[in-house]
């Protein structure tokens, strides 16, 4: 498993206040594929927290992605639901779940918020 895959699951819990805000709950269960060898991580999501572990537990809904994409989603550099789209990652279950978890992945590098660059872009202009 990649260090950039390592280091965003040790985050989780500090960026859960952030990013978890309403009222979602559940566990989610995150199959990273390599070969014919599958990872297993457990998230169990709740407002404004997220515990992480590798221990076997019930799934209210499943993301299967390839260790190798999961690294370029965790580092902005591929989207999750392009990702799905494209039939190069599953999901199953509450669809709630993978939506919120997204968010916890980066823009990619050099993107920026549409509205930020309208606000930027008012302000040469007055």
């Amino acid at each position: 498993m990649g260090e950039a895959t390592e280091r965003f699951f040790a985050s989780l819990p500090a960026r859960a206040p952030a990013v978890l805000r309403g009222p979602t709950r559940g566990r989610l269960q995150l199959d990273l594929t390599t070969g014919n060898r599958t990872q297993h991580w457990f998230l169990e999501l709740s407002p404004g927290a997220i515990r992480v572990s590798r221990e076997q537990l019930p799934a209210d809904a499943v993301f299967t992605v390839s260790a190798d994409l999961f690294e370029e989603l965790v580092t902005g550099q591929e989207a999750a639901m392009a990702a799905v789209l494209r039939n190069e990652a599953t999901f199953s279950g509450n669809v709630v779940l993978f939506l919120v978890f997204r968010r916890f992945f980066p823009d990619p590098p050099g993107v920026r918020d549409p509205r930020e660059t309208a606000r930027e872009h008012v302000r040469r202009s007055t």
